[in-house]
């Protein structure tokens, strides 16, 4: 799978691709902004996908939520148990070592407030940014959730206009309300 998986100041890097924003603000407090931009409230039930170092799990939980956090790569959640090993004692996070596009299908229908799909870039895990994926998501969230979806800028440098590929097909999975926020690079959205 990865070659070369790394922590270097808080901040992982998989095969020399940083998996955290850390320009402006330290990844705490992008995941912080993250929560925000999802609305993520004391007793909300909330997916974090893609755990990396679980700084969004972890901050969702103090808040109060009861967070479910997926992650596919065994390397990175013994960098996790090492780096931030209170996420692992913490008593509402529980989290589940598989590919996210493969365990979101097993997880029942309408079961999350909010969902914080943050994912390694469209060039690493294309899957994860699919039309099937999004048709999950929906699929998962209660009527009136919030979904925010990190996706950085990819293609902006060659003149693609990846976001909004992206925008589209979460609007095809029946998302509303889906807005760009620039100080979080992603699209925040919800279900009716």
């Amino acid at each position: 799978m990865y070659q070369n998986i790394v922590v270097k100041d808080g901040v992982l890097w998989i095969d020399g691709v940083h998996m955290h924003r850390f320009h402006n603000a330290s990844p705490q407090q992008n995941a912080s902004l993250m929560i925000d931009q999802a609305n993520v409230k004391r007793g909300d039930a909330v997916l974090d996908l893609c755990t990396g170092l679980g700084y969004t799990a972890l901050t969702a939980a103090k808040r109060g939520a009861i967070v479910t956090t997926i992650e596919g790569s065994p390397a990175v959640l013994e960098l996790l148990a090492k780096h931030n090993s209170v996420l692992l004692e913490h008593a509402n996070v529980k989290i589940i070592q598989d590919d996210a596009f493969h365990a979101v299908a097993q997880l029942p229908d309408a079961s999350f407030n909010a969902i914080i799909h943050d994912p390694p870039r469209f060039s690493m895990a294309g899957e994860l940014y699919s039309q099937a994926f999004y048709d999950e998501l929906f699929r998962l969230l209660a009527a009136r959730g919030r979904l925010f979806h990190y996706t950085g800028k990819p293609g902006l440098k060659s003149g693609k206009n990846i976001v909004s590929g992206i925008k589209k097909r979460l609007m095809n999975a029946g998302f509303q309300k889906i807005t760009w926020v620039e100080s979080c690079q992603g699209y925040k959205a919800v279900k009716p």
